[in-house]
């Protein structure tokens, strides 16, 4: 009876997983059709199926002012928070089997405090977006170039020292960002600086996607392609060694990709906090540590969550509220939850 009652266990399991596979794959698609029917103009399912034909088809079947919120509001909002909240669930997924840490983020390595710094100098020369972009991207790479420089010395070869290389960098330009702050103009730099850096969405257009979507893509394109090869990352290089996988090239390939989907994220957005923390730890709990599943399940919760978080920061009240105010509302009290309902987690 014991070999029947234990087949019928796992077809119940694997039918259980197949499910949550399914549920996260349409999360997204889902998230995206709510988030273009709510809002302060608030729109109906048909007349958004009706707006989108009509891009197509050439014909008028509803108000030019639907045609305009959707196409040139928030759709651009919304993939760039699907892009967005993947790409940080990713590189937070990536970074926390790199150095084997639950707490590791996507700005672990200072790349998040280099391109806000970036972004709030060129806001202080008056740059426009795709100049802040260019730029906030442009000094999250030298934030990742002095962390390494920092941290990669003779008797330095270890991983912690490279954390700890972050932090230092990390501060140095936080308080840089801090100094532009202080010689901004009150009237009108400083409140675009310090908004900018809650992190919002609402300067999402196809332009700035055009620039700034790409390298994401490819981080994540990357990290894809090499999940499997992420499982090896926590082992020492004697154990790696012996699967015939490079582990040092492997580990700058993982820093240099979730880097890159940092830095672009934050030059298009601000600084988005939790989601790289939070989202990769609740796909843990239901597909555990292989990143063969919890990698394509971080990216697709991750674009969910952000979209679901933008759409609730549009439309809560007339003014839009910061994302990372929100998203640390919704994180830490569910982070503590979830610490309570697991006992912590081990890699």
């Amino acid at each position: 009876m014991t070999a029947p009652v234990e087949r019928e266990r796992l077809k119940s399991g694997s039918s259980v997983a197949i499910g949550w596979k399914i549920l996260f794959a349409v999360l997204p698609l889902a998230a995206a059709v709510f988030s273009l029917c709510v809002g302060r103009y608030a729109m109906a399912p048909m007349d958004v199926i009706h707006a989108i034909t009509d891009k197509f088809t050439g014909a008028v079947t509803v108000s030019p002012q639907i045609t305009t919120v959707l196409w040139s509001m928030r759709l651009p909002r919304i993939i760039l928070a699907l892009v967005a909240g993947a790409g940080l669930s990713a590189a937070g997924c990536a970074f926390q089997s790199l150095f084997s840490n639950p707490l590791a983020t996507p700005d672990t390595l200072g790349v998040a405090s280099g391109a806000s710094f970036g972004a709030a100098l060129s806001l202080l020369f008056g740059f426009k977006m795709l100049g802040v972009q260019a730029t906030s991207l442009l000094f999250g790479l030298l934030a990742l170039a002095l962390t390494a420089l920092a941290g990669t010395g003779k008797r330095q070869r270890n991983l912690n020292s490279i954390v700890l290389a972050g932090i230092m960098i990390g501060s140095l330009f936080t308080a840089l960002v801090s100094l532009v702050k202080f010689s901004a103009d009150t009237e009108s730099q400083l409140p675009a600086i310090t908004y900018w850096l809650m992190g919002s969405l609402d300067s999402a257009s196809y332009n700035s996607l055009f620039l700034g979507a790409p390298p994401i893509l490819l981080g994540m394109l990357i990290l894809l392609l090499l999940r499997w090869r992420l499982n090896l990352l926590p082992l020492s290089e004697e154990e790696a060694r012996t699967t015939g996988v490079n582990i040092k090239a492997l580990r700058i390939v993982t820093i240099l990709c979730a880097t890159l989907i940092t830095g672009s994220v934050i030059s298009m957005c601000g600084q988005v906090g939790w989601v790289g923390l939070l989202i990769p730890h609740m796909c843990r709990m239901k597909f555990g540590n292989n990143h063969t599943a919890l990698l394509p399940a971080s990216i697709l919760a991750g674009g969910s969550f952000l979209i679901i978080v933008d759409t609730a920061a549009r439309s809560l009240s007339a003014a839009e509220f910061p994302i990372s105010i929100l998203t640390a509302i919704i994180g830490a009290p569910f982070f503590i939850y979830l610490m309570r309902r697991t006992g912590g987690w081990q890699l």
